[in-house]
């Protein structure tokens, strides 16, 4: 899920979604990424230039998961505020 959400709107390359994900491993990251291209929910480009680039972009199969993560992450706010957490907590 955290993938195709910043998937949704935006092509990335690989260090950006490592950055963006930074307590995922290079293992499970690249684990994540081919499972989703498997599984046709993101499209990977390889450009053919040196160093290599490689991006991600989100398929339609993909976008049509977009409204199952938000109602997940709606249900887990309502949970948190029920609990009397804060969110975002203060660092």
């Amino acid at each position: 899920m955290p993938i195709l959400w910043r998937l949704q709107a935006n092509i990335l390359r690989y260090g950006e979604l490592k950055k963006d994900i930074p307590h995922i491993t290079h293992k499970m990251l690249t684990s994540q990424l081919r499972e989703l291209e498997e599984k046709q929910l993101i499209e990977r480009t390889v450009y053919a230039v040196v160093p290599p680039k490689v991006e991600y972009k989100i398929t339609a199969k993909g976008l049509k998961a977009i409204p199952v993560i938000e109602h997940i992450m709606k249900y887990g706010y309502e949970l948190i505020q029920e609990a009397g957490i804060e969110y975002p907590p203060k660092i």
